[in-house]
């Protein structure tokens, strides 16, 4: 890096001195101390034109300046606070490019059965949670997967375990227990009772209620089906107040806020939220209680609702801004684990069901010439080939009547998992982003062959090499909580494709470091049509950045899991702070005055009440770079 590369505010004005035989003379004005520098460490800054730096200063919420030691340090005043890297890497702040916020803040209240390693692990969970709670209370929990426990759950039906345990141990408790996929779930009977699910009870319409060879419900529900049993959990919740609901959703913001600063998460593209959750979210915003920056997709609303409101909820990013809404989201298929996935043939483990669809293409085609109309993106989540084939189909056929071009328009497939190889080419044609979780790949990988056929499997499952290289756009995420909200996991994923055993699962479609990592930043500020302010460590953007322990970029391969984040900065601030015990004396001479209250379990969380957007404020960086956005 060069100090020719370093970009300063001003340059100073030209001092000409006459006189014969000598060169004008150039005098540069010191620049404008920084609020914050970060020095010596190795800046990968996922910008072309500017390569690597050492050294950053920040001013206000944006990047000020990035180069050498030297020419940074000249940002330094009296007031600055300076963190000493030591060498670290430091990138772009992690982009969540499809996660579920507030269902990531549920996660951390409920039982949790992504360790379990089977089904009667799980009934020993709940039995504890039964005998600490009064009759009539609903227990969760979340994270069950058949597939990664060590011995099948007997009894059982398809493979799925039935609910007869959880009967013999909370018989007065209704228990409703969700499938790591999300796409899932298992009831007891109690449950099933409050729903009104009895032996007559019809499937609904893109759901199964799975039943024994009696006739009677198993306790698994399977994608729409899980409706039943959530309005019952609807109309129970609906006994508290208003006052108390919002509590309690101002608690989960909270829990996901400091799980993702956690694991430098900077901004979080939320797949799905109602039009109340994105007014929740805008008050939230307006106090500055919003721990990252949220680009929110409208989610459960119907296409009248959206006909008639969508306008209302358009917001673009203005200043530090922390909420954006311009997207929509809509679901055409399930999950390939639950059977639910939409394939072009049916499952080789099931061979009556091609899967299941949960909303029509003629409904997803209303919904999308909606947000066309209001300048909305549209991202449909489609995970077998069937469904992103008619998804293709439906987004080209509506462009084309509508004359515009797709590529402009960054509409997305969310997943993208298992594509029909005539389909791939389709994506980088068209300009159809596919948002893929890398993570996936590697946790489903065990047991696709059993769904999809060793053939099929290899032919159709996460190619993500050969939608590069067919020019698709992708981006990068980690759908938690279906999964760990960790993009040092999902990177390591993309790079690997290193299964739990060892295994690669067609390492051949794997992506280089470097593509995963933009993946995991440009490419998902780019899906969100966010590129010109976050995604890179660029003079102008946002001061989203994070610091690792370890350079994921050149260590072993096998070592990059063992990375942690050791700051999250957000907005000019520092939000996280990765100390232990023996550590603090030295993190406190890393940072020079640097005030992050709020340590717990080693971990130390800043408030984020200064950072975010207020309605009539403008900071002196937003006074000299408005025009900028």
């Amino acid at each position: 890096m060069t100090n020719a590369r370093l970009l300063l505010p001003a340059l100073a004005a030209l001092s000409l001195t006459a006189g014969c035989g000598r060169e004008p003379a150039i005098e540069r004005m010191a620049p404008e101390p920084a609020d914050l520098v970060l020095l010596g460490g190795k800046v990968v800054t996922v910008d072309p034109s500017l390569g690597e730096a050492r050294a950053i200063a920040i001013d206000g919420y944006r990047i000020e300046a990035v180069g050498d030691d030297a020419a940074v340090g000249a940002y330094i005043g009296p007031e600055t606070k300076v963190i000493e890297l030591h060498g670290r890497l430091v990138l772009p702040g992690f982009i969540e490019g499809h996660g579920h916020f507030l269902g990531l803040g549920r996660a951390r209240e409920i039982l949790d059965f992504t360790a379990a390693s089977g089904w009667e692990e799980i009934v020993s969970q709940v039995a504890a949670a039964a005998a600490a709670a009064e009759p009539g209370d609903w227990i969760f929990g979340r994270g069950w997967h058949q597939e990664k426990w060590s011995s099948a759950p007997l009894p059982d039906v398809d493979g799925m375990p039935v609910n007869a345990g959880l009967n013999a141990i909370a018989a007065n408790n209704p228990v409703y227990l969700t499938h790591a996929s999300g796409h899932a779930a298992l009831a007891n009977d109690a449950a099933l009772a409050a729903a009104g699910i009895g032996i007559d009870t019809p499937d609904p319409p893109g759901g199964t209620i799975v039943r024994g060879d009696d006739g009677r419900a198993t306790g698994l529900l399977r994608e729409n089906a899980q409706a039943l049993v959530e309005d019952a959990i609807g109309r129970h919740e609906a006994r508290l107040d208003k006052a108390a609901l919002e509590a309690v959703a101002r608690r989960r913001v909270r829990l996901a806020g400091e799980e993702a600063l956690r694991f430098g998460i900077t901004s979080f593209q939320d797949a799905g939220a109602s039009f109340a959750t994105i007014d929740l979210l805008r008050r939230l915003e307006s106090e500055g209680s919003l721990p990252v920056r949220l680009y929110v997709m409208v989610q459960r609303e119907s296409n009248e609702a959206l006909a008639g409101r969508l306008p209302d909820y358009l917001m673009q990013p203005e200043g530090n801004d922390f909420l954006t809404v311009r997207s929509i989201k809509r679901q055409i298929d399930g999950a390939l684990g639950a059977h639910g996935a939409w394939l072009l043939a049916p499952y080789a483990d099931l061979p009556d069901s091609t899967g299941l669809v949960l909303e029509t293409v003629a409904a997803i085609e209303t919904a999308a010439r909606i947000a066309l109309a209001a300048g909305f993106q549209v991202n449909t989540h489609a995970i077998g080939d069937r469904a992103n084939r008619e998804v293709l189909d439906l987004y080209e056929r509506v462009w084309r009547e509508a004359g515009v071009s797709g590529a402009d328009l960054r509409w997305r497939i969310e997943h993208a998992q298992h594509i029909h190889p005539g389909d791939i080419p389709r994506f980088g044609h068209l300009g159809v982003i596919a948002a893929v979780q890398g993570i996936h790949c590697t946790s489903d990988g065990p047991w696709i062959p059993a769904r999809l056929g060793d053939v099929r499997a290899e032919q159709t499952s996460y190619r993500w090499r050969d939608l590069l290289d067919a020019g698709a756009v992708l981006n990068n995420g980690t759908d938690t909580p279906v999964e760990p909200i960790d993009p040092i996991a999902s990177f390591y994923a993309l790079v690997s494709r290193k299964m739990k055993s060892g295994e690669p699962f067609h390492p051949g479609q794997a992506m280089t470091r470097m593509e995963a990592l933009k993946s995991y930043t440009l490419g998902n500020a780019y899906s969100a049509f966010e590129e010109h302010l976050k995604g890179s460590i660029t003079p102008g953007k946002y001061a989203d950045i994070i610091v690792l322990s370890k350079d994921i970029l050149t260590i072993a391969e096998d070592e990059i899991p063992t990375t942690q984040v050791d700051y999250t900065i957000v907005g000019g601030e520092v939000r996280f702070i990765r100390t232990k015990p023996e550590r603090r004396s030295e993190m406190r001479r890393e940072v020079n005055a640097l005030d992050v209250p709020g340590t717990r379990n080693g971990l130390t969380y800043a408030s984020c009440e200064s950072g975010t957007r207020r309605a009539g404020t403008r900071t002196r960086k937003d006074q000299n770079t408005a025009g900028r956005e």
